[in-house]
């Protein structure tokens, strides 16, 4: 029996059986095997099915990169073209584009990275098409711009959803407030500082029982916590990347249909073809991106606004910036002076390689 015929079996299984008090050690062992027989097909034992393959493995460059995921036709590589200026086939067949194709945006200064994926099919998870590697090479983006065609945006939103989910991808989440440490004995001990309103002790024990995980401390952080998000934790290996829901061609519906879309969260309506809205779109994507231009001052000159240095939320501080331009700089540092949203003084202060930095703060860096 193949990997594909085994989840469908689980799946099945998981339908047939009502959840209450007496299935609950049942239903936890299967969501576990279930996403076993999931990470097989991320990363199959003859390692063949990883993000690689011809046209694939693209290098990166640009600060952040964004793939575009979407079903075949729905409009991904005219918005790719007209965005980045790169040629990526377009036509009304099928599967046109074929690879990854890359383009690169500049937003505010900072050169975006945006890939156009083949459009993946019902079962790219499973291994129909090419779906394992388009999805595969989703999962490192930093942001996924979902495409959608306005005529039928959420049944393919819902299909779309449940493939990046099969694959490991969370969208618009963050990870579990969960923690598993194993141990050497004592058993299965369980704490929890929310209630717990969709999981109980049954089931944990059963989904750590899969993993033959027989003694770990268990702490539950996270409200409403599922067996599913238990899963992920012990499982390890998912992403949580925020996703822009672009819903395409609007300039084939009625204003009143477009009110409707603007209710469908973190979605941006467009028309690639007739250049509608696609500011709005950016804009967007610079925002969920959460970027941090810093901007240089030389001794004695004005600020450097042409060219900033763009950094990541969360990995922001003095030092990220100084090994951003060259490793050495951070060594040689004596201090930094900030002017801007992060510096207490409007006449700047002075500051070491610890302190966090703001979108649009101006840095002078001393030396020793």
């Amino acid at each position: 029996m193949t990997t594909v015929q085994k989840i469908k079996e689980v799946e099945d299984e998981m339908a047939r059986t009502q959840k209450n008090k007496a299935t609950s050690y049942h239903l936890g062992q299967l969501k576990a095997k279930l996403a076993k027989l999931r990470r097989e097909l991320i990363s199959p034992s003859t390692g063949g099915g990883g993000g690689g393959g011809l046209g694939f493995d693209v290098a990166r460059t640009g600060i952040a990169s964004v793939g575009f995921v979407g079903f075949p036709s729905v409009g991904k590589s005219t918005l790719m073209s007209k965005l980045t200026g790169t040629h990526s086939e377009t036509s009304e067949i099928d599967f046109t584009t074929l690879t990854t194709v890359p383009g690169t945006v500049k937003v505010h200064g900072a050169p975006i990275q945006i890939l156009d994926l083949p459009g993946i099919i019902e079962g790219a998870n499973d291994g129909r098409g090419r779906g394992r590697q388009v999805i595969a090479v989703a999962r490192t983006c930093n942001l996924i711009f979902i495409v959608l065609d306005v005529l039928k945006p959420l049944g393919d939103k819902k299909l779309i959803e449940s493939e990046l989910e099969g694959f490991g991808i969370r969208l618009n989440k963050k990870p579990p407030n969960i923690t598993v440490r194993r141990k050497d004995k004592g058993g299965i001990a369980i704490t929890n500082t929310v209630p717990l309103t969709n999981i109980d002790h049954e089931e944990i024990k059963a989904v750590l029982s899969e993993y033959k995980m027989n003694n770990a401390d268990v702490a539950i952080r996270q409200p409403n916590a599922t067996a599913d998000d238990l899963v992920d934790v012990v499982e390890g290996n998912r992403v949580y990347i925020p996703a822009i829901y672009v819903l395409n061609k609007i300039d084939a519906i009625s204003i009143e249909e477009l009110d409707l879309l603007y209710k469908i969260p973190m979605s941006v309506p467009i028309s690639s073809k007739e250049w509608l809205n696609v500011d709005e779109l950016v804009e967007k994507m610079w925002e969920t991106l959460n970027l941090v231009r810093v901007y240089t001052k030389p001794r004695g000159q004005a600020p450097d606004y042409s060219q900033p240095v763009v950094l990541r939320r969360g990995k922001c501080t003095i030092e990220d910036f100084c090994n951003s331009i060259h490793k050495e700089i951070a060594k040689q540092l004596k201090y930094a002076v900030v002017w801007g949203a992060s510096a207490k003084h409007t006449r700047g202060q002075k500051v070491g390689l610890e302190h966090v930095l703001e979108d649009e703060d101006v840095v002078h860096i001393s030396k020793k």
